[in-house]
């Protein structure tokens, strides 16, 4: 296995830390060799709390992943969230320096560079500035502005911020381990790398990873993310209202929480018709009430439960609290601006997107249309990865190979430089129509 073709992810969420190694396929899928999960420590709502427990917990996912894959990760791709994350639309705009007014890379990065130029608290960083559409002159939606003429070249970007104090432990603990961060990738960004289609993103999508104890939101708008945020609440949450309604550990309430997540829908029966014949009438009211009924018994809980109300679970703790999250989603959707331009409507990923009736939630809350998001286009040791909870894991991996491409493109490029006698054919295609000429009698 060649080591230049090993890529790794390490996602440090607030309930769960995954490590996984992989190496890059020439059809752009990741096939994974090597995965860990364990239980986070010392990270609360996406951010580091005790940075001697973070670490500790990051070395053990890593060393159990490179075990397994047999290869140790010199570098890795690691997801960043919270609540410090904010995100803002810039614009950017530059002269073509090129003499002949053909747009260049340097160009490119210079555009870029403008847009970057944005007044952001000392507090703040930058974590990522994508462009949403290049403009060159007066013509508007270019994806690509590289090798066309024009004079004036312009740039809408998102860019997306962290604190600096955040940023800052995330690159301690990882870099205890003497894994370089190859990036710091916000966690919205990459889920949405794994689970979206470029068809998706085209029309317009609204990504929801619903982790631990934060909702990372990323809308998408004609191919380009254009809002991210993170609301400070998760499934944990869920979890911490089913201890305190059934006054049971917050251990026994998650592994309710997850039977009840497994457990096929079962239809609602009709209404029980009124009948002179009140035992006709007892049997339904029996059927109806055993239906309600919650096995709990081979949970093995604590506090010795053994059956509990389905009903009361759901209707009475569960939606209540799901409500709460969709509304604050609501209201991101809406400071967003961008509701009415994401016809694909909502992909729920996270952990959390496995929570008994989450999808009536969103409907009844968004009024769009909604689907559970799979990672795609991985290979290998896939049967522990692919639910909702490892999108951003394979994420990490799928963003952090284009990355590499991008990178590789660029040297490639840079190989031909900008040599070549004025007027003649530049570009790789100049080169290769070059290259078959000399063939030619």
């Amino acid at each position: 296995m060649a080591r230049d073709n090993i890529i790794s992810s390490i996602d440090i969420g607030t309930s769960k830390i995954v490590t996984l190694i992989a190496s890059l396929t020439e059809d752009g899928y990741a096939n994974i060799v090597g995965v860990s999960t364990v239980t986070s420590r010392g990270i609360r709502k996406g951010q580091v709390v005790n940075i001697d427990e973070a670490s500790s917990a990051i070395a053990q996912s890593l060393e159990a992943a490179e075990r397994m894959a047999g290869v140790s990760a010199p570098e890795a791709y690691v997801s960043i969230s919270g609540n410090h994350i904010a995100s803002i639309n810039s614009h950017g705009v530059v002269a073509v320096s090129e003499p002949d007014k053909e747009i260049t890379e340097h160009d490119v990065n210079r555009v870029i560079e403008a847009a970057k130029a944005v007044s952001i608290p000392s507090s703040r960083e930058i974590l990522h500035v994508l462009p949403r559409g290049y403009k060159v002159d007066q013509q508007e939606d270019i994806v690509d502005p590289v090798g066309m003429t024009g004079i004036r070249l312009e740039v809408d970007a998102h860019l997306v911020t962290g604190g600096v104090t955040a940023i800052r432990n995330l690159h301690k603990c990882v870099q205890e381990m003497g894994v370089d961060v190859a990036g710091l990738v916000f966690s919205g960004l990459a889920s949405a790398t794994a689970v979206l289609s470029d068809t998706e993103k085209d029309l317009g999508a609204i990504v929801v990873d619903v982790g631990g104890e934060t909702t990372d939101v990323a809308i998408f708008v004609e191919g380009a993310l254009s809002y991210s945020s993170v609301i400070p609440i998760g499934a944990v949450h869920i979890s911490k209202d089913l201890a305190a309604g059934l006054r049971i550990s917050l251990e026994s309430a998650e592994k309710i929480k997850l039977k009840l997540g497994q457990l096929p829908k079962t239809p609602a029966l009709p209404p029980i018709p009124y009948r002179q014949d009140q035992s006709s009438s007892g049997k339904d009211e029996k059927k109806q009430q055993s239906n309600d009924e919650f096995d709990v018994s081979n949970l093995n809980l604590a506090e010795d439960i053994k059956k509990l109300s389905r009903k009361t679970l759901v209707e009475g703790i569960i939606k209540p609290r799901l409500n709460e999250i969709f509304t604050m989603v609501a209201l991101e959707i809406k400071r967003s601006g961008f509701g009415g331009l994401t016809p694909s409507g909502v992909v729920l990923t996270g952990g959390g997107a496995e929570t008994v009736g989450i999808l009536d939630c969103v409907k009844r809350n968004l009024a769009m249309p909604v689907r559970v998001g799979i990672p795609m286009r991985v290979r290998g040791l896939i049967d522990e990865i692919m639910t909702p909870a490892y999108a951003t894991s394979v994420g990490l991996l799928l963003y952090g190979a284009q990355a590499r491409r991008n990178e590789e493109s660029r040297s490639f490029f840079s190989m031909f430089g900008k040599g070549g006698q004025k007027g003649s054919n530049k570009g790789l295609a100049g080169k290769i129509m070059n290259l078959l000429k000399s063939f030619l009698p």
